[in-house]
């Protein structure tokens, strides 16, 4: 599995969602099998999303979508208050505790 991992300061989340469930129809064209939203516990106005795909070729692709046609428009990111900072990660362990 690989991870497209994207963080980035947010005007509000109520905005930055609105916008995000609008691409949920182009992520699942895209190949995302799952996604998580996190924000750090001291800053609302910061987030973290990853997105799941199965190979990092759709990672790249999806990245290189969210680049050029989503976070280069105001009017596609509302919620953007800042550059986006991405890493495309592959999962090589993990473990689950109970």
């Amino acid at each position: 599995m690989f991870t497209l991992h994207i963080e980035h300061p947010i005007t509000g989340y109520a905005v930055w969602r609105q916008a995000f469930d609008r691409f949920a129809d182009g992520r699942q064209r895209a190949g995302v099998q799952g996604h998580r939203v996190q924000s750090p516990t001291d800053d609302a106005n910061y987030i973290v999303i990853e997105l799941d795909f199965p190979t990092s070729q759709q990672a790249e692709r999806f990245r290189d979508f969210l680049q050029e046609k989503v976070w280069s428009s105001s009017e596609s990111a509302p919620g953007l208050a800042g550059a986006p900072q991405t890493r495309i990660l592959e999962l090589i362990d993990h473990g689950w505790t109970d």
